[in-house]
C-alpha cells in the first residue's frame, strides 16, 4: 500500500471520528468555522499524492489552488470577511502558484512561465493597488520606460 493512501485513508478516518464525535455530543465542533479544511485537506492530499506515491504532475496545479484557498478563506474567518477587499489577489496568485509548482517540480516547460509570470504581475500589482494605492496607471507606464531602457541598452554580443 502507498503512503499517499496511508496518509489519506488516515485522514479520512480522523475526519470521520472527529464529526461522529461530534453529532454524539461528545466534543463541540463548530463546522462553520473550519469549513476551509475541505478544500485544505484534499489540496495537501493531491501534493502528498505526488511527491510520495508518483502521481501525475498535473494535480500540483489544483494542489496549490486548493491550499492557497483555503488559507484564505481561513483568514477571513479569523479576521473577518471584510478583508476580502484586501485578499483578492490571492485569487489569481493560487493558480500561479499551482503552475509554478508544475513548473518546479515536474515538467520544466518554460511556456508555463508565461502564465505563471501574467497571473504573478497581476497579483503583484492588486496588492500594490490594495495596500499602497498603487495600481496599474502607474506600474504600466513604469513597466514599458524600464523595458524600453533594457531594449536600448541591452546589446547582444
Amino acid at each position: 500500500m502507498s503512503n499517499s493512501r496511508v496518509a489519506f485513508g488516515t485522514i479520512i478516518i480522523l475526519i470521520g471520528l472527529a464529526l461522529l464525535f461530534n453529532n454524539l455530543g461528545l466534543i463541540d465542533i463548530d463546522l462553520s468555522l473550519l469549513w476551509p479544511l475541505f478544500l485544505i485537506i484534499p489540496g495537501l492530499a493531491l501534493e502528498i499524492g505526488y511527491f510520495t506515491g508518483g502521481k501525475d504532475a498535473g494535480t500540483l496545479v489544483p494542489a496549490g489552488m486548493l491550499i492557497t484557498y483555503g488559507l484564505v478563506f481561513f483568514a477571513n474567518i479569523i479576521w473577518g470577511w471584510h478583508n476580502m477587499a484586501y485578499l483578492w489577489p490571492f485569487f489569481p496568485l493560487g493558480v500561479a502558484i499551482g503552475l509554478l509548482q508544475l513548473y518546479l517540480f515536474a515538467r520544466r516547460d518554460a511556456a508555463l512561465l508565461i502564465p505563471i509570470a501574467i497571473l504573478g504581475g497581476f497579483s503583484a500589482i492588486g496588492f500594490m493597488r490594495v495596500y499602497t494605492r498603487i495600481g496599474i496607471e502607474i506600474v504600466f507606464p513604469v513597466a514599458l520606460i524600464i523595458l524600453g531602457v533594457l531594449l536600448l541598452f541591452n546589446r547582444k554580443k
